[in-house]
């Protein structure tokens, strides 16, 4: 099973951005809510129109928990979703597939999350990556692991440190103190 990262870089985040708008308004979408939300993929998947449509704060039941949970979409966002939803019904998907109108599968995700990682020379990336890369920022702006913690349902800390990748970085910082000692 292939171990995948969170996207640590700004401008690496920026680009996915540049280049998922470029293909499908969708595609953007699902990428942007995804590391802004931190929800599992199958919670962002099976999102409808009228779950999102003109709301600033977002209150869905996760699938895998049955835990409430809730998000915020700033200002920018929501301008952006009611612009992509404004000829779709209520109760549609808002990331359908083109053929069936059921929610794109995970496989459909994972492709078009590797496509745009390998134009931009990102390795290591799935559909586990939206989720990781929200934990990720929300740790570097805030160093609060006990909200992130619970937030991911997380038993313990050091499990949610490993999942978003710090134990990594602090590894690669470990050794660079090494090396110039």
């Amino acid at each position: 099973m292939q171990v995948v990262q969170p996207i640590r870089d700004q401008e690496k985040i920026a680009q996915m951005q540049e280049i998922l708008i470029r293909q499908s308004h969708r595609d953007w979408l699902l990428f942007t809510i995804g590391i802004n939300s931190g929800l599992h993929l199958s919670d962002l998947l099976t999102l409808k129109v009228l779950d999102l449509k003109g709301k600033s704060k977002v209150s869905i039941r996760e699938e895998k928990t049955g835990k409430e949970k809730t998000f915020s979409i700033n200002a920018n966002l929501t301008e952006s979703i009611l612009d992509y939803v404004k000829y779709m019904d209520d109760n549609d998907y808002v990331f359908p597939s083109k053929r069936t109108g059921k929610p794109i599968k995970r496989i459909r995700v994972y492709r078009i999350l590797n496509e745009a990682a390998k134009q931009i020379g990102l390795q290591d990336i799935g559909t586990h990556t939206l989720r990781k890369t929200y934990g990720y920022h929300y740790y570097q702006r805030t160093k609060n692991i006990a909200v992130l913690r619970d937030l991911f349902n997380h038993s313990a800390p050091s499990v949610t440190l490993r999942y978003i990748g710090v134990h990594l970085d602090k590894q690669a910082e470990n050794l660079l103190v090494a090396c110039n000692n």
